[in-house]
């Protein structure tokens, strides 16, 4: 029988706030590595995700990813839950035996919310709203809800016996590739000569930094679903492996580019956090250094081959979220223990594990690629996906919006 436990709803409550706070952290990020003719655009991006994908996650999307499976194939949930029926107070025992089923609603729906904002960073610059409105709908229901389904909704991933502590997949291999899917089919950027892309706002960085930071413990240590020892678990290695790969990614930054930049530091920050949300409840302190060391230099290494490819991702959503998801995914197969949560990796001789981590990433990354490449196809049909030339040269925040993130005088 189960039961309600004040202080694991209280936790959970408290963690899904936190996860909300995620995007608005997520908006000053982004701003602040915009350009100032741009900024209001891609902070847009973000915040009017909180109100479309909620409202999707209340008209069906929740029951997708975690109602009933259709068939018992794996692949979808029905739609018992339409309109939170049958999502109440009394908890599930699946989902949280000791939290109400409507805080497991809440929580998650925090996570549906950032998921598809942070794929903007990739195409910053250059795409429509109403594309983007049209885009944030198609890829929830057809990405994001699927791949919660296939992993944390009891789907054919999970029944193979992959494991996703709080979104590695579903959350940013997902978006990752998303992202660089994205690129390739919006094209680069238009540049005038002698225009500086550089942030237009490094304190807005830091700002955005430091909420993701604090809005992070709630992702990884929330997703215990319950105040216990995995939740402090999760809560430490999130900061051991974001520190220690803020710190990789500075010296080899400053090695490379002679000065200590600050940007480049919160960058290394944010892969660390990204790379260690799948393993953050399976792995002990230890593994987390290893795991953040080794985000610092892959992560890095994938925005310098970006670079060299001449991809545009704008705000290096591939070679961060991207390249930090599928690393983190597959690291749980090498450093996972089952002392810390019942599961085994290949430093306990456990060979399985690990092949089912690379398989999961295999699939979700092909299937993620493809799927937004024909998405955004299907958008481009219905309305152009990217803006006209002048309101690229001239701003997105008048041209599309009418408003000015700064008011300079004339």
């Amino acid at each position: 029988m189960t039961t309600i436990n004040a202080g694991d709803t209280a936790f959970v409550l408290l963690s899904g706030a936190l996860v909300c706070l995620m995007t608005p952290g997520l908006a000053f990020f982004y701003g602040g590595l915009v350009r100032r003719k741009n900024v209001l655009t891609i902070m847009m991006q973000s915040f009017i995700a909180m109100g479309v994908v909620t409202a999707i996650w209340v008209l069906g999307g929740f029951s997708l990813a975690f109602g009933p499976d259709v068939g018992g194939i794996g692949i979808i949930g029905n739609l018992d839950h339409f309109g939170l029926r049958g999502v109440g107070m009394e908890p599930h025992p699946t989902y949280g035996p000791t939290i109400p089923y409507l805080v497991f609603f809440g929580y998650q729906e925090m996570f549906a919310i950032i998921t598809p904002a942070l794929i903007t960073g990739a195409f910053a610059d250059r795409v429509t709203f109403k594309a983007y409105l049209l885009f944030l709908v198609g890829w929830s229901l057809l990405i994001y809800v699927p791949f919660a389904h296939w992993i944390w909704g009891g789907g054919f991933l999970a029944q193979w016996g992959l494991v996703d502590f709080a979104g590695g997949i579903v959350v940013h291999v997902s978006a990752g590739v998303a992202a660089l899917s994205s690129v390739i089919f919006v094209g680069r950027r238009r540049i005038k000569s002698g225009e500086s892309t550089a942030p237009h706002n490094i304190a807005f960085v830091a700002l955005g930094t430091g909420l993701l930071w604090f809005g992070w413990f709630g992702f990884n240590g929330g997703s215990a679903l319950a105040a216990n020892g995995i939740a402090a678990t999760a809560f430490v290695n999130t900061d051991i492996a974001g520190s220690i790969a803020m710190l990789t990614w500075l010296v080899i930054a400053w090695k490379r580019e002679k000065k200590p930049s600050m940007t480049g530091a919160l960058t290394g920050a944010v892969a660390g956090l990204a790379t260690i949300t799948p393993a953050a409840g399976y792995v002990r302190p230890w593994a987390a250094a290893i795991i953040g060391l080794l985000s610092g230099i892959v992560c890095y290494i994938a925005v310098q081959y970006r670079i060299r490819k001449g991809w545009d991702d704008a705000l290096d959503v591939w070679g961060v979220h991207g390249v930090g998801g599928i690393l983190g995914t597959i690291l749980v197969g090498v450093f996972a223990v089952k002392s810390v949560n019942g599961i085994s990796s290949l430093v306990e001789g456990d060979t399985h594990q690990f092949l089912v981590q690379c398989a999961g990433v295999a699939i979700t990354a092909v299937y993620s690629f493809i799927v937004t490449m024909l998405l955004l196809k299907v958008i481009n049909w219905i309305t152009p996906v990217r803006v006209p030339e002048e309101a690229e040269e001239h701003g997105l925040d008048t041209e599309l919006h009418g408003e000015n993130a700064y008011d300079i005088g004339a």
